[in-house]
């Protein structure tokens, strides 16, 4: 099985393989997927950079241990090994906010 890609972009939900904890939300599309699934690392498509490898820049690359897709084929789940933190601002999660 692999996700739906019909109506464009899917969101992928980052999950640390051994912790799992939630590191962050990206988006995927056929191409990332697919790149994903033949390399072993995490790959993603931004509407401002297109297709793009998490850590290509910073070093802090994602390893896939596990993809899931959920039951309507809409959203991926990566369990990850991350090399460094997820968060562009150095933090560990991108989820480290309170709300108001």
């Amino acid at each position: 099985m692999k996700p739906d890609f019909s109506k464009g972009l899917v969101p992928a939900v980052v999950q640390d393989a051994d912790s799992g904890k939630v590191l962050m939300l990206a988006y995927m599309d056929e191409e990332s997927w697919t790149k994903t699934r033949e390399t072993g690392r995490a790959w993603f498509h931004s509407r401002s950079r297109g297709l793009w490898e998490k850590g290509a820049t910073s070093g802090n690359t994602m390893d896939v241990v596990e993809t899931r897709i959920d039951c309507d084929a809409d959203t991926v789940l990566l369990r990850v090994k991350p090399a460094g933190p997820a968060c562009h601002t150095g933090a560990e999660s991108c989820f480290f906010n309170e709300p108001d």
